[in-house]
């Protein structure tokens, strides 16, 4: 029965491929950035209604989940929050070259605990919303949301001044619950992630002309198990990309 409705959307999905029964799985597993948590979780929900195979996530950041891979995590789709830690794959042909594709984009903002007051993008504006305390930032030389919020404060004339106040987290979402918590009064994190979450509130967003475009692109591993083409297929759906936008992020015809 699974299968079954597994090649009816598929078909609906206009993908065409050969899938034996033997072969078909009932559960994928999807390696993702952190900052995707909540929409993904609410895509899969959705496709396993449609399709009956069970979607299985393992969230963190790029870099970490990009060597797990290559050190052959089973993984069948990875979904990376940025292009160069999905090109470090197709590198090394971990990841299947003609299969990826941009699904999403997002936008950078400063984020205070629930209550913290606007601030100015400029260094009089962050020494005052900072403190005595530290940004809290993924970090900038291995994780996307870092690299990308390194370069939006070069841009903006302020990394000078904040490279020394920082608190380097593992990834978009461990800065997020600093800020959550009340242990940072700042923190860098994706617009998607200060919008699911309502422990914070937006103090400042950053141009996007600030840093390079923001997407999110994905692929199927090398290894990847049948049926991972639908899931894949399903995130440019009209459904996943109503999910992506009420989660914050931008949707795949606006980000491309």
């Amino acid at each position: 029965m699974k299968i079954l409705r597994l090649l009816r959307f598929l078909v609906s999905l206009g993908v065409v491929f050969m899938i034996s029964p033997a072969a078909a799985q009932d559960r994928l597993t999807v390696f993702a950035a952190a900052s995707l948590t909540n929409a993904l979780e609410a895509i899969g929900t959705a496709f396993e209604e449609e399709t009956g195979m069970q979607v299985l996530f393992s969230f963190a950041g790029t870099s970490a989940l990009a060597r797990q891979i290559e050190a052959g995590a089973p993984a069948d789709v990875f979904v990376s929050a940025d292009e160069i830690w999905m090109d470090y794959l197709r590198e090394r042909q971990a990841v299947v070259p003609e299969s990826i594709k941009a699904i999403a984009g997002n936008g950078l903002v400063f984020v205070g605990p629930a209550g913290s007051e606007p601030l100015d993008l400029d260094v009089g504006g962050i020494s005052d919303a900072l403190g005595r305390g530290r940004l809290a930032i993924a970090d900038t030389e291995t994780v996307p949301a870092g690299r990308y919020g390194k370069a939006a404060l070069t841009s903006l004339g302020l990394w000078a001044y904040v490279q020394k106040r920082l608190a380097p987290m593992e990834n978009v979402r461990v800065a997020l619950a600093a800020a959550t918590r009340g242990d940072t009064p700042l923190a860098l994190v994706y617009a998607s992630d200060a919008s699911v979450e309502p422990g914070v509130d937006v103090v400042a967003k950053l141009p996007a002309e600030s840093h390079q475009a923001i997407r999110y692109p994905a692929a199927l591993t090398q290894h990847a198990a049948e049926g991972a083409d639908a899931f894949l297929a399903y995130l440019s759906s009209a459904a996943a990309q109503r999910i992506f936008e009420e989660s914050g992020f931008a949707m795949l015809q606006d980000s491309q």
